[in-house]
């Protein structure tokens, strides 16, 4: 099958997230950068089975917020794995400030082809960020290699949950910089294609949409001054077209939000 792509590569994620990209996405959502913060980052814990003696690699870590709060919630050891150098420098940073460095390190590379041993950790996680990653077959591939026997992927990502003109659809990706987005069903079947067992998947799309609609509020509210200020109306105007374009197309169940576990055999 053809995917539709858009032409964007790791060079277009970094001018966002060195940029005031980057920083508007945390006054929106909190220094986790997904979508129901710490909240989440919980019931995904729970459902991979995380504890003390777990290790966990984060692909797509950021901020590394998520790395934090499980390695001090649950006692585990994390990677985190990021390409974007403003986000890698500052997730270091913050956890050097939060007294961490003895359960998390993070590694500045390629989720496609990532600097780990195969059979290295227990959890492969994602939250809402693998859809930036211009291959996911390759990405699931190198998931599954990293994890130990009986070790799971976890993951939640923002999706295409129905049907949509070209228009809407490079209009939406544009804005985000995605190059595509899976289905949930899509994600399933990289894993099954690698062996792997799916021990649940879940369609989380009337939550995204409820979220969508937050932050648009808070952009047209709480942050219009000070995004306005910061860096000019044109931009404040671009954001606020952007999300409610990832509004509308929520609401009408288009674009979504879903959750896997894998786990490999």
């Amino acid at each position: 099958m053809t995917i539709n792509k858009l032409d964007v590569n790791i060079e277009d994620v970094n001018e966002v997230y060195d940029g005031p990209g980057g920083i508007l996405w945390e006054m929106l959502m909190g220094e986790q950068i997904h979508v129901g913060g710490e909240k989440e980052t919980d019931i995904l814990a729970k459902k991979a089975g995380i504890n003390a003696d777990s290790r966990v690699l984060d692909v797509c870590s950021a901020l590394g917020g998520p790395a934090r709060q499980l390695a001090e919630t649950y006692g585990c050891r994390v990677t985190g794995l990021d390409a974007t150098h403003r986000m890698h420098e500052e997730a270091i940073r913050r956890t050097e400030q939060a007294g961490l460095n003895d359960k998390i390190e993070f590694k500045w590379g390629n989720a496609l082809d990532m600097p780990f041993s195969a059979n290295t950790f227990d959890v492969v996680w994602g939250q809402d960020a693998w859809c930036y990653i211009t291959d996911k077959k390759r990405l699931i591939e190198e998931c599954a290699r990293v994890l130990k026997p009986g070790g799971v992927i976890a993951v939640t990502d923002w999706l295409e949950t129905g049907s949509m003109t070209q228009d809407e659809w490079k209009a939406l990706h544009t804005f985000m910089v995605f190059p595509y987005m899976e289905t949930l069903e899509g994600y399933a079947a990289l894993a099954e294609n690698t062996g792997m067992t799916v021990v649940e998947m879940e369609d989380l799309t009337p939550d995204f949409a409820r979220h969508i609609q937050i932050y648009l509020s808070k952009v047209q509210n709480e942050l219009v001054q000070d995004i306005t200020e910061a860096y000019g109306q044109e931009m404040y105007d671009e954001v606020e077209r952007g999300i409610t374009l990832w509004r509308d197309a929520s609401q009408a169940g288009k674009v979504g939000r879903g959750r896997l576990i894998a786990r490999k055999s």
